[in-house]
């Protein structure tokens, strides 16, 4: 087994070292999905333990790519990483590739608590230097989230509490029969208690093709925030994801209904509205919008426009206190 380093710039929080050959295998983990996995080349020897990485050498002809620079590949290090104080690394290389204007960047990556363990990390940056290929593309840059922050300020317009302004914004893309948006519903409620200055916007995305209610109860919900306002909305979201259970072919009806009821508004004037353009065209724009994003997956959480994968919490792969300190160090950007 090669050495697995599992980092994360979103959901994922830390390192996991195994035992090294030669090869490494590098996986990194970046938006909900493996940044990378390749062989790598391998890390050097581990040194005797000292009280910092002992990277290896970095030569000036490491970098001949002409973009992007080492300063925009450390400033996005920072921005990605910068929440971790236990994480350390050093931009080993710059080079071109056979593909014009493709330039492959080579990080070695390691964390101060565990300073033996040293692993690479290589990703590709496309030739406008606005984003990194991996098995996916990725933001890249000095300010990678800025586009997609622009656009949830200006597109998102699903129901929302807590501030008013959009300085501090978290977006919630989620669909009603989503086992995995229930789940982490509380953890969007702590975040609502923990971060009282932020706005916080919910956007369905139904994924019709293996939920066959999601996309009823999405429109129910924008008919429900029509008619009783957002805080009528958020006490029928609550009331659906409870009794999530009932979302069947036969059953969502009466449930999406009792769900109505508790939020203070009529099941029968709800009901027909949710087969209107006005009960549908907001959930097909809030679909477009997760497209234009690339959410591939539901729940999905931006700050700022920075994407977390949040059901990462609900499962245990990301600790709840770490997930405050990627927001909180986000936010911290962005004052």
């Amino acid at each position: 087994m090669g050495v697995v380093l599992r980092l994360s710039s979103t959901g994922v929080t830390k390192m996991f070292l195994r035992s090294a050959l030669a090869g490494a295998l590098l996986v990194s983990a970046t938006h909900g999905s493996f940044l990378y996995a390749q062989e790598a080349p391998a890390a050097p020897t581990p040194a005797p333990a000292t009280s910092a990485p002992q990277f290896p050498p970095v030569g000036p002809n490491n970098f001949s790519a002409t973009t992007p620079t080492r300063e925009t590949v450390e400033q996005f290090l920072k921005i990605s990483w910068g929440y971790d104080t236990d994480r350390v690394w050093e931009v080993f290389a710059i080079e071109p590739t056979p593909a014009p204007n493709v330039s492959k960047v080579t990080i070695y990556v390691a964390q101060k608590s565990n300073a033996q363990q040293i692993a690479p990390l290589v990703f590709y940056v496309t030739p406008d230097g606005n984003h990194l290929i991996a098995n996916e593309v990725l933001p890249f840059g000095a300010h990678p989230y800025a586009e997609t922050r622009r656009a949830l300020q200006e597109r998102a317009a699903g129901p929302s509490r807590g501030a008013s302004d959009k300085k501090f914004e978290f977006v919630e893309f989620a669909d009603f029969q989503c086992p995995h948006c229930k789940a982490v519903q509380p953890t969007i409620e702590r975040l609502v208690q923990d971060f009282p200055n932020a706005r916080f916007v919910f956007e369905n995305f139904p994924l019709v093709s293996i939920h066959s209610e999601a996309y009823k109860a999405a429109a129910y919900g924008v008919c429900v925030a029509q008619q009783g306002g957002d805080a009528a909305f958020f006490k029928y979201a609550d009331a659906v994801f409870a009794n999530q259970q009932n979302l069947t072919p036969e059953g969502s009806d009466a449930a999406l209904g009792e769900a109505v009821t508790k939020a203070g508004l009529d099941p029968a004037k709800i009901g027909s509205c949710s087969y209107t353009s006005a009960g549908k065209t907001p959930v097909d724009a809030s679909v477009k919008l997760a497209r234009d994003l690339n959410v591939n997956e539901t729940p999905m959480l931006f700050i700022n426009g920075r994407q977390i994968p949040v059901g990462e919490v609900a499962n245990g792969e990301l600790p709840y206190e770490k997930l405050k300190e990627i927001v909180a160090y986000q936010f911290s950007l962005d004052q």
